[in-house]
């Protein structure tokens, strides 16, 4: 040892040498990652990006149970090169931006779990957000739906057979409300939920006896609006209520039976705070929630770019957790629409199934 280096008494920091770990280990340190940690890592070297396209990394992960993402995307009708999407992973707690290509129409209408939907006159066609092209279903069905007059056609596409069926129609109680901004849906336990959003009219419809149920009320006292969203193996209602002039936002778990409910949990005073704008006197029309699993997102829909989105995540336990998500990434446009949903996402709905 050199005396006179005043370095040589240091100990000497180990190379590592991801070589020597194996696949199935170097597989494994990287399915722990989250979705855009992985990404990420894939342009890191030669060997993290076969590892990651490779078809074990993406069989052993095809299972793996992510929380489901928040998705954003603003539509300007007039010039569609300002389209904007964006989405957002709690895993990693990051907004991530979505290429436009999808949102490059006039003609798109929704977007659910998954899945972008576009109609024009005669067709219907839908894609997934990740990866896929566009697929237009047959048209035979759809152009009846024009001689049904006053009535809110029901149908159900079946993708392996690319057909329509005609189903009963929407209660009729609903027909005043049809606008997607005042009904809201979920699907739980093979029950296709729609309810009235202000009004608590709810009414279920059994995809396998095709039909509708009796007409109910579901409006806990005091509630202003609300949404009904299926998590995990329980049926919530998220609505914001006054209650002796105060106002809460509350979930509570609804009996699929009976529709009796009972309240899981209130938002945190300083997150509603938040939603509350002075010059808006209190205005909350455009507050909208959705959810999957055990995560519920609150924002704005119409300013959800410049407005606080809120999260609430359920454990098993039943406790929740509610926390403000960090800000959507610079920079953002003005838009006339928002297409707004939540869905599982797994690596493979980003990096393909790939192959040997």
């Amino acid at each position: 040892m050199d005396e006179s280096d005043p370095h040589s008494s240091l100990p000497q920091k180990t190379v590592s040498n991801w070589d020597s770990l194996g696949q199935d280990l170097t597989e494994l340190i990287l399915a722990c990652l989250p979705i855009p940690s992985v990404i990420q890592a894939s342009a890191v070297c030669k060997l993290w990006n076969s590892v990651i396209n490779s078809y074990s990394f993406k069989t052993r992960v095809s299972d793996s149970r992510r929380p489901p993402w928040l998705f954003l995307c603003g539509q300007n009708k007039s010039f569609l090169n300002r389209n904007q999407a964006f989405a957002f992973d709690p895993e990693s707690d990051s907004w991530i931006k979505l290429p436009i290509i999808a949102l490059l129409s006039k003609d798109l209408l929704a977007a659910s779990n998954g899945f972008f939907f576009s109609t024009c006159p005669g067709k219907f066609s839908f894609k997934p957000v990740f990866n896929g092209m566009w697929r237009q279903t047959s048209t035979e069905m759809y152009k009846a739906l024009a001689d049904v007059q006053g009535c809110l056609a029901v149908e159900i596409y079946n993708s392996h057979r690319d057909s329509w069926e005609l189903c009963p129609p929407l209660p009729e109680i609903f027909r005043p409300g049809n606008s997607s901004k005042l009904l809201c849906s979920s699907l739980f336990r093979g029950k296709l939920y729609v309810l009235s959003i202000y009004s608590g009219f709810i009414s279920s419809f059994d995809l396998e006896e095709r039909f509708w149920s009796n007409v109910q009320t579901l409006r806990p006292p005091g509630t202003l609006f609300s949404y009904l969203i299926s998590c995990q193996d329980l049926l919530v209602l998220a609505g914001l209520c006054s209650i002796n002039g105060d106002l809460e936002f509350n979930l509570w778990r609804i009996d699929e039976k009976t529709l009796e409910f009972s309240e899981i949990a209130i938002m945190p005073p300083d997150l509603l705070s938040m939603f509350i704008d002075s010059n808006e006197n209190l205005k909350f029309t455009s507050l909208k929630c959705t959810g999957s699993r055990n995560f519920i997102y609150v924002f704005k829909e119409e300013r959800p770019w410049d407005c606080p989105v809120c999260v609430c995540e359920m454990s098993k336990s039943g406790k929740c957790s509610w926390r403000r998500v960090p800000s959507l990434p610079e920079p953002r446009h003005e838009f006339e629409e928002v297409i707004s949903f939540c869905s599982n996402v797994s690596f493979l709905d980003i990096l393909g199934k790939g192959s040997d």
